[in-house]
């Protein structure tokens, strides 16, 4: 069983930028103790059979053709702009 000391959630916490007080952190080295020790069970278990997954449920992309449609005529988006040049609406600098 990893036992944590209240001396090494004090470090922690100090490193976090957390105050905790000495009951607090006497509290949370016993309660983080025990998700320690539940690691360590899970280290026991035989995984060599067992595929790696990356989520809980199946995902997988959905694509989609990429098709052009109902594009305004550039001349005429052109023309209800106040500038324009080369082509492009000239919008102001922004710095």
């Amino acid at each position: 069983m990893t036992k944590l000391t209240k001396e090494e959630v004090i470090d922690v916490a100090h490193r976090a930028m957390l105050e905790i007080t000495d009951d607090e952190a006497q509290q949370f080295a016993e309660e983080l103790s025990v998700f320690i020790d539940y690691g360590e069970k899970l280290n026991e278990l035989n995984l060599e059979d067992v595929t790696p997954m990356t989520h809980a449920l199946q995902q997988m992309n959905v694509m989609r053709e990429d098709v052009v449609a109902d594009v305004l005529d550039r001349e005429e988006m052109l023309e209800t702009t106040k500038e324009h040049q080369d082509g492009a609406i000239k919008v102001p600098t922004i710095l």
